[in-house]
């Protein structure tokens, strides 16, 4: 089951990483690590992947390499950060890093055994927050991993009779493994936090853990509140309720259709998000509220 899980893997986000030159207007410098949950480009960039309409119908009004109708939640972050958009690291023409790079690539698990993609989040932070610690990073912000058994996609093709489903209509095991993931996270964040946090003003290191979790699952949970009318269906798919996924008919394919524009959905293609719930989800990591410890995001730029 973990296996399954490991596509939408943590994402870490490192702050001002002190071996690199400070900023003289109080600005972040932002590093994303990720997969396509925040990716702006990098698949598309590396494979010449054409993610084609109608993706990126909002905001942009053109296809960016981003896997959902308009902002992720990781462009939403930069806009309150007061920094650019994040350009993908693996795009060599017209990219801008003053304010930082996006190493998040589509497709990027847990593992380099799982996924075809060679860019697995080893590879994109060679054994992550200790490796960036030796570089010189002090401040990370972690992910956890989102509800997956509330994925449209998850529960078209692997729900089975019989299956557990949970009051929200998501099954059950797979969001049960993704828990169980998320706390083992958890207990390792903790030690980070507690082995870094001592000794020396210049050696000390910050880190924060986000429950992306609890983020994900509450737009499933109280989606009625959000102004989300149909929490488990794709916006852009085929095939109509319950979840309007189709293997070999995803959005993007000419078999695919989407939703009106103005239309609230959750998830945009089954598997990502729609600009709207991004919105909400940047809102509460910026929030502080489901971080420990609690801080919000900008307090990490002075």
């Amino acid at each position: 089951m973990l296996r399954g899980l490991a596509i939408l893997a943590v994402v870490v986000v490192v702050l001002q990483c002190c071996e690199l030159p400070r900023r003289t207007d109080g600005r972040c410098v932002l590093f994303n690590f990720g997969d396509s949950n925040s990716d702006t480009g990098s698949l598309p960039a590396a494979y010449g992947f054409y993610l084609g309409p109608p993706a990126g119908r909002r905001f942009f009004h053109r296809t960016t390499g981003r896997w959902s109708d308009g902002r992720l939640y990781i462009d939403f972050i930069a806009e309150s950060l007061g920094i650019s958009y994040l350009s993908p690291y693996l795009e060599s023409s017209g990219s801008n890093f003053t304010d930082g790079v996006n190493f998040a690539v589509a497709g990027a698990a847990a593992a380099s055994n799982q996924s075809a993609i060679p860019f697995p989040m080893a590879t994109q932070v060679e054994d992550a927050v200790r490796a960036l610690y030796g570089a010189g990073g002090r401040k990370f912000w972690v992910y956890n991993t989102g509800p997956l058994g509330c994925l449209p996609q998850t529960l078209a093709l692997r729900q089975k009779p019989g299956d557990e489903v949970d009051p929200v209509g998501c099954l059950a095991a797979y969001n049960t493994a993704a828990r169980a993931l998320n706390a083992g996270l958890a207990a390792a964040c903790r030690r980070l936090a507690d082995e870094y946090g001592r000794g020396e003003r210049v050696d000390r290191a910050t880190v924060v853990c986000t429950d992306m979790y609890a983020i994900k699952y509450d737009l499933f949970a109280n989606h009625s509140q959000y102004g989300f009318e149909r929490p488990l269906m794709a916006c852009c798919g085929n095939g109509g309720p319950p979840y309007n996924y189709v293997n070999l008919k995803t959005c993007g394919q000419p078999t695919a259709t989407a939703c009106p524009e103005g239309e609230r959905y959750v998830s945009w293609d089954g598997v990502h998000y729609t600009e709207d719930a991004n919105t909400i989800v940047a809102s509460k990591i910026l929030s502080g509220d489901f971080s420990e410890p609690c801080a919000k995001l900008d307090a990490l730029c002075t």
